[in-house]
């Protein structure tokens, strides 16, 4: 009797470890935005030509300037030509910024259009806007509107400003949609009332920690964070959280209808689901911290992030859930009761009996029926566009700045207000705009004035000059990034010459992204293997296992091609997604595969790989798929954000991870461990001892 208090000692403090860090660090989900930026600059690779170009830039605008295009056209009557009386006032509403808070210098006057019908002019912002962009470009807004002109902004301080404003619910609207989404299906699948809050609860408090100790490191610019790490870390804890969860809980109610005691269970659950929870957190935060690897900062920064996320929900599942199970214990389930998952299945009564049986009479014939497919759609995977989103397709919804852009580019030259710079010695400048101006897709290139009106002298800092070259096609498009290359080409022999300019910068991001792809994705398969390696002990059936989870990924990209095409009607998808959606997929997919194959692993054990194989699909049947939704409808909840980039992965990894879940775990993965029979543990001791049995068994039958 003495001991019993003891037996509550450490699951009553872990709960209230628990409860004062959900208490005194969830206030942090709110706060990351503090230490966020959504600079894209920031972002761009270290070592790219664009990037070196940005650095001298810098030199040359010691205050960091946000450049800001106003465009006006003719109000509601197309091709009407517009006034001297009208461009002289839109050239005085910009000389009345001049001095106004956050504009820096002096705005340039209105320059017309070689169709007479816009008017632009360039106002610079000072880096003291970061904190009110918005306000400002609506003071600015109202103050160069013009009699009979339409004004509209744009240029990198609009989209700068409508990524603001896409990133601003993110820690309200998604985190809430996230956990509205997840406690839903949670109460339809375990039909209990206190269940869900837990393991809600549990996820919630993962994140607080998660958040406080990412805080704390991008205060101190160890880790970098911006809108979309942010919103992918929010995700990632609470489905990471929940799947392990799901997991520990149905073993928890497993051991709770054998046994009858809540701490028996609750110290079988935990320690039958602690290596599987343990190698699927280290196969997700290896996979992420492979990001590392790559040449753009923005994929570095959410390794680190990511994994941070993922471990902090590895500990609430293994010690705050455990610890409420055990204090609540029937209770936790009403009004529901436990029962054993193979006997509640065992007269094949249940959908997960059938697939079993399924599974066991005609593995060969089901494994290829489901492989025909998946490769059909794999090879559609090529065919994803994979050369970035155009300005016009960034935002899912209707932009201001993007509007904006499309008046600019339909009336000027198309690179207006983001041209290609160059960055050249000052000895050779005028070379420089003669070669630069004659390059074909260039419609002129002058070089940067110290007063601001052509023709002056260059403005020279440091021996070098910028000489700016408007391209004729769109900044964002392919023909501008084919622009750059001829820009390069050209200047090559010119000793110093560097090319730089939003269309560079999306040239060298892409080109990046690809070599990371390359590099990458290797070594997260390897680390996979490895990890696999060392659970399963044994080498076929991890090699099964990531041939299958790379096949589903193929397989969702080709699907993707087609939807993002015929659907979404993408012309293009970000650099980037392809290696994100590798990096979630296959190390999420393998999660799945690792929860079945460490419960076949320990069936076979006591039941032969035969009967081992059937009672394992059976007992996890269930709760893999309700976490195969709960990871697809979390991941889902990315499209609250209205940013191409967050809808491609929402959709990839969703669709990816259902496809995983319903089709390669349940069918395929089964039934290629049921047609190699002993075989799939080959060498461990396993393997061996199933194929003595197997011979004794054929023994006994031909007698």
């Amino acid at each position: 009797m003495a001991r019993r208090p003891i037996r509550w000692l450490v699951p009553a403090l872990l709960v209230l470890v628990w409860l004062a860090v959900g208490g005194g660090l969830g206030p942090f989900a709110g706060k990351l935005t503090e230490v966020s930026t959504n600079d894209q600059a920031a972002f761009l690779p270290q070592s790219a030509e664009s990037t070196r170009a940005l650095e001298v830039q810098e030199r040359f605008r010691q205050d960091a300037t946000q450049p800001l295009i106003v465009v006006w056209t003719a109000d509601g009557e197309d091709g009407k030509d517009i006034t001297p009386e009208q461009s002289a006032a839109a050239t005085r509403a910009l000389a009345s910024l001049r001095g106004t808070e956050g504009v820096a210098g002096t705005p340039t006057p209105s320059i017309p259009s070689d169709d007479g019908r816009a008017l632009q002019g360039v106002v610079q912002l000072g880096p003291d806007v970061e904190g009110s962009l918005g306000e400002t470009l609506d003071r600015i807004g109202s103050a160069v509107a013009v009699d009979g002109l339409r004004a509209q902004l744009a240029g990198p301080a609009a989209t700068r400003a409508d990524l603001s404003d896409a990133f601003a619910g993110i820690d309200g609207l998604l985190l809430g949609v996230a956990l509205i989404t997840v406690l839903i299906i949670l109460l339809a699948v375990y039909r209990s009332v206190l269940l869900p809050l837990i393991i809600i609860g549990g996820a919630v408090f993962a994140l607080g920690l998660a958040c406080a100790v990412v805080y704390f490191l991008a205060d101190r610019d160890i880790v970098r964070v911006d809108g979309q790490v942010q919103g992918i870390l929010f995700i990632l804890v609470i489905g990471a959280a929940t799947d392990y969860a799901l997991l520990l809980t149905a073993r928890f109610r497993e051991e709770l209808a054998t046994t009858g005691d809540r701490f028996t269970a609750g110290r079988v659950a935990l320690r039958r689901s602690f290596e599987p929870i343990v190698a699927s957190a280290a196969t997700v935060a290896l996979a992420l911290l492979a990001l590392l690897l790559s040449g753009l900062t923005n994929n570095r920064a959410l390794g680190p992030v990511g994994a941070i996320g993922i471990a902090c929900a590895a500990l609430s599942a293994l010690t705050f859930l455990p610890a409420a199970l055990v204090l609540l214990g029937r209770a936790a389930l009403w009004p529901t009761r436990p029962r054993p998952a193979v006997a509640a299945d065992a007269e094949g009564r249940g959908i997960w009996s059938r697939v079993a049986t399924l599974v066991d009479r005609r593995p060969r014939r089901l494994w290829i029926a489901t492989v025909l497919p998946l490769a059909g759609l794999a090879l559609l995977a090529p065919q994803l566009n994979a050369g970035g989103v155009p300005l016009d397709e960034t935002f899912v919804n209707d932009a201001p700045s993007v509007a904006a852009q499309a008046t600019l580019s339909e009336h000027f030259p198309g690179g207006s207000g983001q041209p290609a710079v160059i960055v050249a010695p000052a000895g050779r400048a005028a070379a420089v705009e003669k070669t630069a101006g004659g390059v074909e897709g260039v419609s002129d290139a002058a070089a940067v004035t110290r007063s601001g009106r052509p023709g002056d002298p260059p403005k020279i800092v440091d021996g070098l000059v910028l000489v700016e070259a408007t391209l004729n096609d769109a900044p964002d498009g392919d023909a501008a990034q084919d622009t750059v290359r001829r820009l390069r080409a050209a200047l090559a022999p010119e000793n110093g010459v560097m090319v730089g300019g939003y269309s560079a910068q999306r040239y060298d991001t892409t080109e990046t992204a690809r070599n990371d792809t390359l590099l990458i994705v290797p070594v997260v398969l390897a680390i996979i293997l490895l990890i696999l390696i060392v659970l399963l002990r044994s080498l076929v059936t991890p090699v099964l296992l990531v041939v299958t989870v790379a096949l589903n990924f193929l397989a969702t990209l080709g699907v993707s091609t087609l939807v993002f095409t015929h659907v979404f009607k993408f012309t293009g998808v970000d650099a980037s997604v392809p290696l994100y959606g590798f990096v979630f997929l296959v190390a999420l997919g393998v999660d799945y595969n690792i929860f079945l194959m460490s419960r076949v692993r320990e069936e076979t054990a006591h039941h032969g790989a035969r009967a081992g194989l059937l009672r394992g699909l059976v007992t996890t049947g269930g709760v893999i798929t309700s976490a195969g939704v709960v990871l697809a409808a979390t991941f889902a909840a990315l499209v609250v954000i209205p940013l191409a980039f967050l809808v491609q992965i929402a959709f990839i990894v969703a669709f990816g991870v259902l496809l995983d879940t319903l089709v390669v775990r349940s069918l395929l993965v089964p039934a290629l461990v049921r047609d190699l029979g002993a075989r799939a543990w080959w060498p461990s001791r396993l393997g061996r001892a199933e194929v003595g049995r197997e011979s004794r068994e054929l023994t006994e039958a031909s007698r």
